[in-house]
């Protein structure tokens, strides 16, 4: 499960594209955020993905994104571009491929690592799919694969795709959300090349009219109220207000207006039950979280906004590619560790969670603090980035995250103590 939140320069208070997405999973699976290099690599080669091994291309963009342990692949991520890629789960009437292949969140870095625009994206991911499949566990290890949809921004650009199987239909947008099933209705611009012609053998589209991609492939056997509410909120709050990176990183803590913690006691019967903060288990929950606001102008430094496991309970910390991220942002296995920052979230999370209700607003008081500390080195240490070469900038950067993860981790542990 995973919601997503994109919006054009034109739609955004500062008119700069913003990009936002919670990672929705199992709630103990560690979600390490991981910043790969450019690289060139040499004729033939291949990279080993999730599954599968698949021809490597020439030259690799530089990347970061959140990553589950046992993933090669993002569920969300940006690169060096400005580009900005998420997944979803979707349930489709075409079965799973049996035979391995990639999976959504392979797709995800793959794009990163290959396009420069959300154009290159859409054509990199439809031909990945159509040369490899989409098969093999995703959930987990031993678990399920499924069939997948991305959001997709640029600075100038926003796609949003859905596939089923090896098949694909894409349509632009300004403003909008994606969730966990089939949003595109007849209104796609682009699709695989039987897309139509599928759906039609299939017996799920019998109209005279254009192919209406969730009419056809949408699985009418998955229920989809819970996705449903979900997106009716995620477009409710791209509705309301200027939009900015404090309104999206609001809105991945979303409990309802007003809340800061689950409505205990609500069901899918009320409209409050429907929040994009999740904690549902086993349905799912809020593992990881990014906004990236994706200028047009980029010698500049410009930050992307992470949490780790429930936002709700967590800080959002700016990260660069440009520099180096603090080595606890990436660690993290199976297991509890102390030294990684997942963990030590994931921990504070579930402290809290023996009275969320009480504790959230004590964190959110407590991380305000420390947000508001944070803003204001933030805005020096980049303009002190920007006036220094290239090489002096990354230090100057990479020392600042170095100091904001740190104090960011031992305000984490304290304020765990303080729940215990």
């Amino acid at each position: 499960m995973c919601d997503s939140l994109v919006a054009l320069g034109s739609e955004t208070a500062e008119g700069t594209t913003l990009f936002a997405k919670n990672s929705d999973r199992k709630g103990s699976e560690c979600q390490p955020f991981l910043q790969l290099p450019e690289a060139f690599h040499p004729p033939g080669s291949g990279v080993r993905c999730t599954h599968i091994e698949i021809p490597q291309v020439d030259h690799s963009f530089r990347v970061m994104g959140h990553s589950p342990w046992w993933v090669w692949g993002f569920e969300h991520g940006v690169n060096e571009h400005g580009l900005a890629v998420g997944n979803h789960t979707v349930f489709s009437q075409d079965p799973v491929e049996e035979a391995p292949g990639l999976i959504g969140m392979d797709l995800v870095r793959l794009a990163l690592e290959r396009a420069r625009t959300a154009r290159e994206a859409v054509d990199t991911i439809g031909t990945l799919l159509l040369a490899h499949g989409q098969g093999g566990a995703a959930l987990s290890p031993d678990g399920a694969g499924y069939h997948n949809s991305f959001t997709i921004a640029d600075p100038r650009d926003a796609w949003l795709l859905e596939t089923s199987g090896r098949r694909f239909a894409a349509r632009r947008t300004a403003r909008d959300a994606l969730t966990n099933h089939f949003c595109l209705s007849d209104d796609w611009e682009i699709g695989s090349w039987d897309l139509e012609a599928h759906a039609r053998r299939e017996g799920w589209w019998e109209s005279r009219g254009r192919l209406d991609v969730a009419g056809a492939y949408r699985n009418p056997h998955v229920p989809g109220r819970v996705s449903e509410g979900r997106l009716r909120r995620s477009r409710e709050i791209l509705a309301a207000g200027d939009l900015d990176v404090a309104r999206l990183c609001g809105a991945l803590r979303d409990h309802g207006e007003g809340g800061v913690a689950p409505l205990s006691g609500a069901t899918s019967d009320d409209e409050a039950y429907f929040t994009l903060c999740m904690h549902s288990e086993p349905v799912g929950t809020t593992t990881a979280s990014l906004v990236a606001p994706l200028p047009t102008e980029r010698s500049r430094p410009w930050p992307v906004w992470i949490s780790f496991a429930a936002p709700c309970t967590g800080v959002f910390l700016p990260v660069y590619l440009h520099g180096l991220i603090p080595a606890e942002l990436a660690r993290g296995g199976a297991e509890p560790e102390s030294d990684s920052a997942w963990w030590v979230f994931k921990q504070l999370q579930d402290v809290a969670a023996a009275d969320l209700p009480r504790n959230v607003p004590r964190l959110r008081e407590a991380f305000a603090k420390l947000e508001e500390r944070m803003e204001s080195e933030r805005r020096q240490v980049e303009e002190e980035a920007a006036q220094s070469d290239p090489d002096t900038a990354a230090t100057i950067l990479s020392g600042f995250m170095v100091r904001t993860v740190a104090g960011a981790l031992s305000e984490a542990q304290t304020l765990a103590a303080s729940l215990a």
